[in-house]
């Protein structure tokens, strides 16, 4: 009965009126019929990652950080620098096109309601400002793959070629550990996130590069392997006892 009188209201209304009505209920509908599209979307979209440099955590490990403040995760990543091992997280927003990045728990970039949902963000990592970048691509459909690039490359060549520059040794000291890292191009010495001081020594059958790690003396011995290819072997000393090398 209300309908009915609402039609006859309307038919007495200006031709022009009946038109606005009509449009106006239109797009009302146009707007709930998106709504429900995108919240359907939003539950049903896969997102990916592949590969060694774009990781998800599984469904059985709980992420770092609360579900009710990253409700679009989609990727996390171990980066092992010489300062330490720094986490990389990244939320990606699929409807809205959101693009959160977080180092070490730490908010980096945030970016809110992107119209264009593939692309990249860049931001820097550790004491060295080591340069990051997030790769955003779409594979089919909706869907999207994810990999981090450091210094230019890929997370994988780029700890591959790490392993070539540096060496990683980690020790137990007065009830603390303790990674140590040296970096052969430069020969800085690295403990927990810290450039130490160093003193380079000439010796005998190579060098020694000498600093302390709180009241123990320390040091990396340089010695010639007399292979080409093996080059120049580096052994970490403390308290005159060798620590072993440790892969990453």
């Amino acid at each position: 009965m209300q309908f009915e009188k609402w039609i006859a209201n309307l038919e007495k209304k200006p031709f022009a009126d009946v038109i606005f009505v009509a449009l106006n209920l239109s797009l009302l509908q146009f707007c709930f019929f998106l709504s429900c599209l995108l919240i359907g979307l939003k539950t049903i979209l896969p997102t990916m990652a592949s590969g060694d440099d774009s990781p998800i955590f599984e469904d059985d490990e709980s992420p770092p950080y609360s579900l009710e403040k990253m409700t679009d995760l989609v990727a996390i990543w171990d980066v092992a620098l010489s300062d330490g091992v720094h986490k990389i997280e990244f939320e990606h927003g699929t409807t809205s096109g959101k693009r959160v990045v977080y180092v070490d728990g730490k908010e980096e970039i945030r970016k809110e309601w992107m119209f264009k949902l593939v692309g990249k963000e860049t931001f820097c990592v550790g004491a060295a400002k080591t340069k990051a970048t997030i790769n955003i691509d779409a594979v089919s459909g909706f869907a999207y793959e994810y990999t981090l690039e450091i210094n230019g490359k890929s997370l994988k060549k780029y700890m591959e070629n790490r392993s070539k520059t540096t060496n990683t040794w980690v020790l137990h000291l007065d009830g603390e550990d303790f990674r140590v890292v040296l970096e052969k191009d430069t020969m800085d010495v690295w403990c927990n996130g810290k450039r130490m001081e160093t003193a380079g020594e000439f010796v005998d059958d190579g060098t020694e590069t000498h600093f302390n790690v709180g009241n123990h003396d320390c040091y990396i011995k340089a010695v010639s392997s007399g292979k080409r290819k093996e080059g120049i072997i580096h052994s970490l000393i403390v308290d005159n006892r060798e620590i072993p090398e440790i892969l990453e």
